[in-house]
C-alpha cells in the first residue's frame, strides 16, 4: 500500500475535511498528522476542542488508518519520519499564512520522489465562518474558564488586554492583525480595578465594591468568549475572599490576581510616594489557601501578586514571598514594578524559574513598556497583561473632541477623528438586522 499523509487541525469537522480524506483513501493508507494545540495556537486561535478530543473524532472517521501528532505548522519533521508517497491537502494554501509551509512540503517530498496532491476547495464551507458562528452562539462558563490553562500550555506567551465595558471587551475579542505570516490577537481580557473604577468616575481605592464590579464583568461576559482574569486588589478579608472566588468561578472567570498588601488600597504605581503596607507573607498565604479550598473546579486559578519591588524591598524579598505563596497553593505569581528599567523584574523572573520551572509567571509592563514580548518569553514569562492602555487612549480622544466642539461651536471639525455614525450602528453584533 502507498502511504498518504494528511495534515489537519480538525477542530470543526466539515464536509471539506471529509472530502479530502475520501480522496486520500483512493491513493493508499491514510495517516492524519493532527496539529497539536501548540501548533495551532502558533498561527491562529486556540481550537475549541483539545488535542485528545480531536484525536478521538479523527480516529473514528472512515478511511483513517492512524493519527499522529504534528507538533508544528511545518510538516517537514513528520514527513522526514514517515516518508509518505503522497501528501494530500486542499488547494486553499497557495497564498496566505500557509504558503511557506506548502513550499517546504514540496521541497521535502522531492527527496524521496513523493508527490503533493491538492484537492479543490469545497465551496460554501469555511472554518472562518464556522468559527464566527460559534462566537455568535457564545460559550459556557466552564469552557471559558478552562481556556486560560490551555493557552498557557499551548502558547509561548499569553497576551491579555484590559477591558472595562462591553465595547472594549468586543475590541479584545475580535481584533486581529497580521505580522508577517503570523496572525496576532489578544488571548483574553484583564478586568482591571483601576480602569473599572476610573470608567465609573471613582478613585482606585476599592471604592467600587465587588457587586458593582461583577456588573461590569457581566456586561463583558455577555458579548465575549475569551478568558478573563479578574483584578481582585487585595482580595479583602480572607473569609470574604472565599465568596469572591465562588462568584468568579460561577461566572466562568479563569483567574483572579490578588496583591499582598493590607489597609486602604492605593494604586501600586504610586510606589513609596504614598503609604502602602505589605501583608505578612504567612497571612497572605493563608488567604490564598482559603481561596483554593473554596473553589469547586480545578480550572480556576488564584495568582499571587508580589509587591516587594513596588515597595523597594528588593528581589530577595520578592522571591522569598513567591516561594511561600506557591507553597500555599497559588496557581501563578505576578511580579510588579513601577520602574522604567526592567532589570529587577528580569532578575526576579530568571531566579524564580530556577526554583519554579513550571509555575505560571505574570508581568504587567506598564512602565517598562519598551520591552518586547519576545524578551519576556526568553526570561520565562507566561502571561503579559496590558493593564490600562485602552482607557488611557480613549480619554485623550474624548477630551480632544469635546474641546473642539466647545471651541468651534459645532462638531464638524471633529468628524475626521470619529467613526461615521453608520459604522457605529453596525459595530455591535445584532445592530443591523
Amino acid at each position: 500500500m502507498k502511504k498518504v499523509y494528511v495534515g489537519m487541525s480538525a477542530d470543526l469537522i466539515h464536509p471539506g475535511h471529509l472530502n479530502i480524506i475520501t480522496e486520500a483513501r483512493k491513493l493508499g493508507e491514510v495517516t492524519i498528522g493532527l496539529l497539536t494545540d501548540k501548533a495551532i495556537a502558533g498561527y491562529k486561535r486556540l481550537p475549541f476542542l483539545n488535542y485528545d478530543q480531536r484525536k478521538i473524532i479523527v480516529e473514528n472517521i472512515k478511511g483513517v488508518e492512524k493519527v499522529v501528532p504534528q507538533e508544528t505548522l511545518d510538516y517537514v519533521p513528520n514527513l522526514i519520519s514517515l516518508k509518505p508517497d503522497y501528501v494530500v491537502h486542499g488547494d486553499d494554501w497557495k497564498t496566505g499564512v500557509q504558503k511557506a509551509t506548502r513550499e517546504r512540503v514540496i521541497e521535502a517530498l522531492k527527496e524521496w520522489g513523493g508527490e503533493l496532491i491538492e484537492i479543490e476547495y469545497t465551496k460554501g464551507i469555511s472554518s472562518t465562518l464556522l468559527n464566527k458562528g460559534m462566537k455568535e452562539i457564545g460559550t459556557t462558563p466552564e469552557i471559558r474558564m478552562k481556556t486560560l490553562r490551555r493557552l498557557i500550555d499551548s502558547k509561548q506567551i499569553v497576551r491579555m488586554m484590559e477591558a472595562h465595558n462591553g465595547l472594549t471587551g468586543l475590541i479584545v475579542e475580535n481584533l486581529r492583525v497580521m505580522s508577517g505570516s503570523e496572525a496576532r490577537e489578544f488571548d483574553g481580557m484583564w478586568l482591571s480595578s483601576l480602569t473599572d473604577s476610573t470608567a465609573k468616575g471613582k478613585p482606585d481605592i476599592e471604592a467600587v465594591d465587588v457587586t458593582a464590579r461583577l456588573q461590569t464583568l457581566n456586561d463583558i461576559v455577555e458579548v465575549t468568549t475569551k478568558p478573563i482574569i479578574y483584578d481582585g486588589d487585595t482580595g479583602g478579608r480572607a473569609e470574604h475572599f472565599s465568596f469572591t472566588v465562588k462568584s468568579l468561578e460561577r461566572l466562568g472567570v479563569s483567574a483572579v490576581i490578588i496583591e499582598d498588601k493590607v489597609g486602604l488600597k492605593m494604586n501600586s504605581l504610586f510606589g513609596t510616594d504614598v503609604e502602602q503596607q505589605q501583608d505578612l507573607p504567612e497571612s497572605f498565604a493563608h488567604k490564598i489557601s482559603l481561596g483554593k479550598k473554596s473553589q469547586i473546579t480545578n480550572d480556576f486559578m488564584i495568582i499571587a501578586r508580589v509587591e516587594s519591588l513596588i515597595l523597594k524591598k528588593g528581589v530577595d524579598d520578592a522571591l522569598s514571598r513567591a516561594k511561600i505563596y506557591a507553597a500555599a497553593g497559588a496557581d501563578g505569581i505576578m511580579i510588579h514594578s513601577k520602574e522604567k528599567d526592567p532589570a529587577e523584574v528580569f532578575e526576579f523572573c530568571r531566579r524564580f524559574r530556577v526554583e519554579e520551572p513550571n509555575l505560571p509567571l505574570v508581568v504587567v509592563p506598564s512602565t517598562y513598556n519598551t520591552v518586547y514580548e519576545k524578551e519576556l518569553v526568553d526570561i520565562g514569562v507566561n502571561i503579559v497583561i496590558y493593564a490600562n492602555q485602552l482607557l488611557r487612549s480613549a480619554y485623550p480622544a474624548m477630551i480632544k473632541t469635546a474641546k473642539e466642539i466647545l471651541e468651534n461651536g459645532r462638531s464638524y471639525e471633529s468628524d475626521s477623528s470619529m467613526m461615521p455614525i453608520s459604522e457605529i450602528l453596525i459595530l455591535i453584533p445584532g445592530g443591523k438586522q
